[in-house]
């Protein structure tokens, strides 16, 4: 009937309102600008994200810091539309009722905005597809994200009715980037607990109910403060107050206890065909290869070598008996961009540094400070070190006689035999970690 009723008259049914609001004025726009906010800054530093699947998580996790102000300044600005206009008093001759034209305005620029922000996470998980290195993409706080998101951006628009200032979505996105800005500084407080865009480290995961209990969190703020201002029944806000309530005391009771260790980040993967073996921690499993031929030079010239850690390892925490710590892979953007080592001859002469185990020496024997230095030439050369050569070379003269006994040094190492250079270096490394020349004899 109502298609016949149209042919007719000749004239369509009105469209609904929600499709209305979605598609024309500033919802659109709003989307547009979740989108930019988004991506790019994203873009800007995506050295220090892309190929990571935590490091994107914490990535776009931490643009809500952003966002979620941006947000509820959006919908405080669609809030104040018809005091702008002028037109309170037509809108308020609707034939819906107060809470369906609230809706009709609020839903499509806060959904607009969480499209642009899913659309811009889309893009980022996509880019970090082809450089991954191991372990999965992360997607545990992604819908909660996007439900504290839309939540923000209603909620903005409840202040937009009740504040008749121009300047209220201005004031609105100071306060947001404030409020969460003091929330992140809280250390470990209920605040920081509550606050649905704290940090994220990428060694962490949340507990399974975690992202629900903080979408429940921001919905159940949003829906009571939407149902006193708009309902007919006001103690309807009552229901979804208690769960925000509920919901906010389980995230601040647990303490601690929201957040747990990555079970990827405590595993490795190792190579072990090399002396040291090489393990790289479980997240960047497929850098394996990659850090095992960086390291090749210096494994090769270690075989038959007593007095060696037994791996390389790649966990958190201290190194257990019989290893040392692998040069830092993370975070992403140093020593591995893109899944690629960035510079494999640097990460060498630091596995070499590592071996050396002299980092907590304020002051070095003069003996064990040229044997260092051998070392270091043989094993693995720093890339700068042609650099310093050149200018001990041109400095004073003790400074020129210091570089005369460290090429001496170098030369005696090498011109041992196979034998007798690993009878050295086994009595070199020995003295691991220690300070003075002990027990290893000089060059």
């Amino acid at each position: 009937m109502t298609l016949m009723a149209e042919r007719e008259t000749g004239r369509r049914a009105p469209g609904h309102p929600l499709r209305a609001e979605a598609v024309r004025g500033f919802a659109p726009w709003a989307g547009v600008a979740g989108f930019l906010v988004t991506a790019v800054p994203s873009a800007a530093g995506a050295d220090r994200w892309q190929g990571g699947w935590a490091e994107t998580r914490t990535e776009l996790h931490g643009v809500l810091l952003i966002l979620l102000p941006l947000a509820a300044a959006a919908g405080c600005w669609q809030g104040g539309r018809e005091r702008r206009r002028g037109t309170e008093e037509l809108w308020g001759t609707a034939v819906r009722g107060p809470l369906a034209r609230f809706l009709a305005s609020a839903l499509p620029v806060a959904l607009w905005v969480t499209a642009g922000y899913l659309l811009a996470a889309a893009g980022a998980m996509l880019a970090s597809w082809p450089y991954a290195t191991g372990d999965r993409p992360y997607l545990d706080l992604l819908p909660a994200d996007a439900v504290v998101l839309t939540a923000a951006g209603v909620a903005g628009q409840v202040v937009g009715r009740l504040v008749p200032w121009r300047v209220a979505a201005p004031l609105v996105a100071a306060g947001g980037y404030a409020g969460l800005g003091l929330s992140g500084r809280s250390g470990t407080g209920a605040g920081r607990r509550l606050d649905p865009a704290v940090p994220v480290a990428e060694h962490l995961v949340p507990v399974g109910w975690q992202p629900a209990a903080m979408a429940v969190w921001a919905v159940g703020l949003t829906a009571a403060a939407v149902l006193a201002y708009a309902a007919r029944r006001r103690w309807t806000a009552l229901p979804p107050l208690v769960a925000a309530v509920a919901a906010g005391a389980l995230l601040v009771g647990s303490g601690d206890g929201l957040w747990r260790e990555n079970p990827a980040a405590g595993r490795q993967v190792c190579d072990t065909s090399t002396t040291p073996q090489v393990c790289v921690n479980a997240r960047y499993g497929e850098l394996l290869p990659q850090v095992t031929a960086a390291l090749s030079g210096v494994t090769r010239r270690l075989e038959g070598v007593r007095n060696l850690p037994a791996r390389f390892e790649d966990h958190r925490g201290e190194p257990r008996d019989g290893e040392v710590q692998l040069p830092m892979l993370t975070p992403i953007g140093w020593s591995v961009v893109r899944g690629r080592l960035t510079d494999p001859e640097q990460y060498a002469w630091e596995a070499v540094m590592m071996l050396e185990g002299r980092g907590d020496c304020r002051e070095l024997d003069p003996d064990l400070r040229l044997a260092d230095d051998a070392v270091q030439h043989y094993l693995a050369p720093s890339p700068a070190e042609r650099t310093f050569d050149e200018l001990a070379a041109q400095g004073d003269e003790e400074r020129r006689r210091e570089f005369a006994r460290r090429k001496a040094a170098r030369a005696a190492l090498a011109a041992m035999g196979d034998d007798e250079r690993r009878r050295w270096l086994s009595a070199y490394f020995a003295s691991v970690g220690a300070c003075g020349a002990g027990e290893v004899p000089a060059l």
